[in-house]
């Protein structure tokens, strides 16, 4: 669990790159690269709900990393 002062998505990772998507600390925020096809996906869950992004490579097995979204009320309670 990492708390960040911003966010940034890029959706400019290619399917081709071996990767599900890459997250990376980048000065106090996170950016996570992430393909078109997840961009339009967060979008809609957004408006829905919360959002997980998973990232690592595709042949990882079981050793994923997670770039979790999600509104909360109260920023003392996840």
């Amino acid at each position: 669990v990492r708390g960040v002062s911003f966010v940034v998505f890029n959706g400019a990772l290619k399917t081709s790159s071996g990767f599900l998507a890459k997250s990376s600390i980048v000065e106090d925020g996170l950016m996570a690269q992430i393909t078109q096809e997840t961009v339009e996906s967060l979008r809609q869950a957004l408006r829905d709900k919360g959002f997980k992004i998973t990232c690592g490579e595709m042949d990882a097995g079981d050793k994923k990393e997670y770039v979790d979204i999600c509104w909360v009320e109260n920023e003392n309670k996840p």
